[in-house]
């Protein structure tokens, strides 16, 4: 068997503070929305190059508002700057947690799908006679193949 890496569990309390801590999270961060894919690719991105040119522009308003157009809200730039810079060190720590999650989650399944494959093997190559047929078949299921479909030949006239 290959090494294993993780060997832990994960108890029903523990998960669910996990899971009330998202919801914590998700109830102190009341504004959070959900774009579509469309509207998400629409949206010119704010980078770490963008950030400097954001300050800088938020800083020219700031102390030159005579030529800005009446119809625009300085203070509400103002309010999305200093929103997206308070967001940033959580969005940092959630991206991190978030690749861990996925690490592990990808890992402990892949050495899951690995021991079931052992298994399977090892039942068919022992379990003949030991009243195992019936189940080698079923997980044997995993691994049928599905037959092509016949393309449909063109009708001649």
């Amino acid at each position: 068997m290959a090494t294993n890496q993780i060997s832990a569990t994960l108890m029903q309390a523990d998960r669910d503070a996990a899971l009330a801590a998202i919801a914590t999270l998700k109830q102190k961060l009341p504004f959070l929305i959900d774009l579509t894919m469309e509207e998400r690719k629409a949206l010119p991105k704010m980078g770490d190059k963008s950030r400097a040119f954001v300050t800088k522009a938020l800083e020219v308003a700031t102390q030159n508002p005579d030529f800005l157009p009446r119809s625009f809200d300085l203070e509400e730039m103002r309010k999305d700057v200093q929103l997206f810079e308070a967001m940033y060190p959580i969005v940092v720590a959630l991206a991190q947690l978030q690749e861990l999650m996925d690490d592990t989650y990808t890992t402990v399944g892949s050495e899951a799908y690995a021991a079931a494959l052992q298994v399977y093997n090892y039942a068919k190559a022992s379990g003949q006679g030991a009243g195992l047929d019936s189940v080698v078949d079923e997980l044997g299921q995993r691994f049928a193949r599905k037959a092509k479909k016949a393309k449909p030949q063109p009708s001649v006239v």
